[in-house]
């Protein structure tokens, strides 16, 4: 059963946590994801057999955790998982992103290096706002934006479809990683599906190249798709969470 979390922003974060050693390992999901994804749950099985402590939680608007979806945006994201990690866990992490929670774990890298034990990403959607849903819209979707303060796209992965607000676009754009430097002063791995239709491979290797530190690693999988969750795909993360323990 879920637990939760009052934060000074008056959200109410639900969250699932573990005791166990340290570091202990945080999962940031994707975009209109959950704490109940398959490399969530997985990760926190793998965290139970080595006695490691572990921490996942759903942002406002995700989930189990109060809010509405639709008026959510990159910061407020990022503040739910700034508050849970200052809060919940004790010590520096390893903070694990997925998709969205790639974008997350660079801004909480920036924003506190050192809670961040290290940082392994899977499919990193930094600055996806921007490079992937503006710079895709046609000028007639610019305009409904624009105009309306909302956008609906159909979604690949619910009934429901992605809506995409002003405000998402905008604040996105006061939380661009690409467009300054960017340290990663511990252990960093990268994971990318060379199959992964969300995120194309060029921004795997765009942040590669952009970021700066002296243990950061890029792992291409060869038909791996943005789920990143098959077995095979689960067993790499497993191994990348340890490399950066080692």
């Amino acid at each position: 059963m879920a637990q939760f979390l009052d934060t000074a922003s008056g959200r109410r974060i639900a969250y699932h946590r573990r005791t166990g050693q340290g570091p202990g390992v945080v999962f940031l999901g994707g975009f209109k994801s959950d704490m109940t994804g398959t490399k969530a749950v997985h990760l926190e099985e793998w965290a139970r057999r080595h006695d490691r402590a572990f921490l996942r939680f759903d942002y406002s608007g995700h989930g189990e955790s109060s809010g509405d979806f639709e008026a959510g945006c990159i910061g407020d994201w990022a503040e739910d998982a700034r508050a849970a990690i200052t809060q919940l866990t004790a010590g520096p992490q390893v903070l694990v992103g997925s998709s969205m929670g790639g974008w997350i774990s660079l801004l909480l890298a920036r924003a506190m290096p050192e809670r961040i034990a290290g940082l392994v990403t899977i499919a990193a959607a930094p600055d996806f706002t921007q490079q992937g849903f503006w710079a895709g819209f046609s000028e007639a979707q610019r305009e409904i934006i624009q105009r309306d303060g909302r956008l609906e796209l159909p979604s690949e992965y619910s009934d429901s479809p992605y809506v995409i607000t002003r405000r998402l676009i905008e604040d996105g754009r006061d939380n661009l990683i690409m467009d300054k430097p960017l340290s990663l002063p511990f252990p960093t791995r990268m994971l990318q599906g060379t199959d992964d239709a969300d995120v194309p491979m060029d921004w795997a290797l765009n942040l590669l190249n952009h970021a700066q530190g002296d243990d950061i690693r890029l792992t291409l999988v060869k038909g791996a798709d943005h789920r990143f969750s098959s077995d095979d795909c689960l067993s790499l993360v497993e191994q990348a969470v340890e490399d950066v323990l080692a």
